[in-house]
């Protein structure tokens, strides 16, 4: 049987490119299929979108070659996470986490996707991935390889199908996979403003009764700004000019950093729990968002896709070093098993997180703030979230630990 290539993925987005640029290192021949032209992903226009990069995935770009070519990079030198009521400020009981306490440097690393998203194009060029301008319309699977039908009207034959496309994702549709979760009635409001004052390198987590707001540190006296509001007042605001937009922010924002201004667009996605019911078919891997999507109360959904490239990656180059085929049952399950529990883990805990934050309960801000202040005077366990935080607990792939496949 002859391959027109190794490994076909579906969707060019963040996961996608990073996924074929993994495989590529392993030694893999890989197409990328995206309906949306390479030049259009990589628009280097300002829409305020940015990443949280733990270290673990900072090592994993870096070991893929793509580190090294990003712009105007963040590092994130503390967080601190408190509750309170927008107007009112924080609790005086708070979580402060500092990386002098880890011996590895930044805790993480902010990245605007308008400089993330290009260098990965870049990168995946120059490391011979084929990119095709078109999506999966259908795919037939059999015990040697998948033929995969495109929407340009040609068709591919692959060893194995990669779905990165999304939460909506086609390959898991057409797979016969479905999707558990649900919504929270809350939409995230995000833009990226300019401060008079300096970050500092901190984050911080606010937590208010209609959902958490998070302030993460960009380049310069800039910060990217991801606000929870219930959907109803999420589209009102979102509605508003800019002036009565900021005049919604300012309050819940605080004065800390000084005036603040908008840099960039507004936009607006729903926030859910959705997971898919299983992450592998015959001849099929999910990854990223097309398998599993949490909310952002943590900033965990890049590093996450992240580490399921990386464990999908390695787990095909040992496979084919050992003479296996790579979209055997056995090979895919190794994946599957590999990100089933912490993936379930990282649901549970962000659906537990948002669901003990984002209410107005007397006993449970009581508790939730005894909590906070507990965890900041306990240096061990302080330690181990930031740990935690900084993606350098649990079994790290190779390319999270910053080694070559």
């Amino acid at each position: 049987m002859t391959f027109d290539t190794d490994i076909l993925i579906a969707g060019g987005g963040l996961n996608g490119l990073s996924m074929a640029l993994a495989a590529r290192q392993g030694g893999f021949a890989v197409t990328l299929a995206d309906p949306q032209p390479a030049t259009a992903r990589g628009d280097d226009g300002f829409d305020g979108r940015s990443y949280a990069l733990a270290i673990s995935s900072q090592r994993a770009l870096d070991a893929l070659g793509v580190w090294k070519g990003l712009d105007a990079v963040q590092p994130i030198l503390g967080i601190k996470v408190t509750d309170g009521r927008a107007g009112e400020g924080p609790s005086p009981l708070m979580l402060v986490f500092d990386h002098a306490e880890i011996e590895e440097g930044p805790m993480g690393f902010m990245v605007e996707d308008r400089h993330l998203r290009p260098a990965l194009l870049r990168a995946a060029e120059a490391a011979g991935v084929e990119q095709v301008e078109a999506g999966v319309e259908a795919f037939e699977a059999d015990g040697s390889g998948v033929t995969v039908h495109l929407s340009d009207g040609t068709s591919r034959r692959a060893r194995l199908l990669v779905g990165c496309d999304g939460k909506a994702s086609r390959v898991a549709s057409l797979s016969g996979i479905k999707r558990s979760g649900w919504g929270y009635g809350q939409t995230a409001l995000v833009c990226a403003v300019s401060h008079a004052k300096p970050h500092e390198g901190v984050a911080h987590q606010f937590f208010m009764p209609p959902g958490p707001l998070a302030i993460l540190p960009l380049s310069g006296n800039r910060s990217s700004i991801v606000w929870s509001e219930q959907e109803q007042r999420a589209a009102e605001i979102q509605a508003m000019d800019d002036e009565a937009y900021l005049g919604v922010l300012r309050p819940r924002f605080g004065s800390f950093l000084g005036d603040i201004s908008l840099s960039g667009a507004r936009f607006t996605y729903p926030l859910g729990l959705s997971l898919a019911d299983r992450f592998i078919a015959p001849r099929v891997a999910l990854v990223g968002d097309a398998a599993h999507v949490v909310h952002p109360i943590a900033g965990q959904g890049l590093n996450a896709g992240l580490k399921d490239v990386a464990a999908l990656a390695e787990v095909l180059t040992d496979a084919r070093r050992r003479g296996e085929d790579i979209a055997g049952p056995q090979v895919l399950e190794r994946y599957a098993a590999w990100r089933r529990f912490d993936v379930a883990a990282l649901a549970a805990a962000t659906d537990a997180f948002n669901r003990l934050f984002s209410n107005d309960n007397p006993l449970l801000r009581a508790a939730r703030d005894i909590g906070l202040g507990i965890a900041n005077a306990v240096p061990v366990l302080r330690r181990g979230l930031i740990r935690e935080a900084a993606g350098l607990t649990g079994d790290l792939p190779r390319l999270m630990r910053g080694r070559p496949l």
